[in-house]
């Protein structure tokens, strides 16, 4: 598994600011697409990308276009729909799919309650967007859900993580192809499955409490 945490000051800024239990939803919600836009800059670095020959005002030549099959973004609902908007206007072209998936609050442990995947995802890259890495169950179980439809090359955009959670990825994932690709690692995690200091709840505070 590789780790990267993009450090750079407009993504530690704009975290402070998404942090703050003052920030309304509204703002929330901007705030999280931008950062998504940024992250999805460092977590497509790998994007597979194809010749294609153009013709420019002065000459022909060669550039690079998305590779077929076309990546495919996979949002956790409900909080990774919040990220969706910031990655699909870096990378227009990829498809959607969308996994719905639950943390139970007493075990802690996920539950997939929806998914609308292709039933083969042989030779696709995937990116799973998810806000928080705290425990790691869901996004772990996510992850698995598309390597058993054949993702071989799949990479994860969570805005923050945990060390448990990062500890228990690596471990559930050895062997297989995933990238994490982090906006900051924080400290710890509580006794309820927060993240330390955290921001809270994502999917609440994009969406209300309903």
């Amino acid at each position: 598994m590789r780790v990267h945490v993009a450090d750079h000051p407009l993504i530690t800024h704009k975290l402070t600011v998404l942090r703050d239990v003052n920030t309304p939803s509204p703002v929330f919600r901007a705030l999280v697409e931008e950062l998504m836009t940024l992250l999805a800059y460092e977590g497509t670095r790998g994007v597979r990308v194809e010749p294609v020959e153009i013709q420019t005002p002065v000459s022909p030549t060669t550039g690079v276009r998305i590779a077929e099959p076309r990546p495919l973004i996979v949002p956790i609902l409900r909080a990774g729909l919040g990220m969706l908007e910031g990655m699909t206007k870096l990378v227009p072209t990829a498809e959607v799919g969308f996994l719905g998936m639950a943390r139970n609050e007493e075990t802690l442990e996920p539950t997939t309650y929806a998914e609308r995947l292709p039933d083969d995802l042989t030779g696709r890259q995937c990116f799973v967007l998810d806000p928080m890495l705290a425990t790691g169950g869901s996004l772990a179980a996510a992850i698995e859900f598309l390597l058993k439809r054949g993702a071989t090359d799949v990479t994860a955009i969570c805005i923050l993580a945990a060390p448990e959670g990062l500890a228990f990825i690596e471990k559930e994932l050895e062997g297989h192809d995933v990238t994490v690709v982090l906006g900051a690692v924080d400290e710890r995690l509580n006794e309820h499955g927060y993240i330390v200091p955290g921001l809270g709840d994502a999917g609440d505070r994009l969406y209300g409490t309903v």
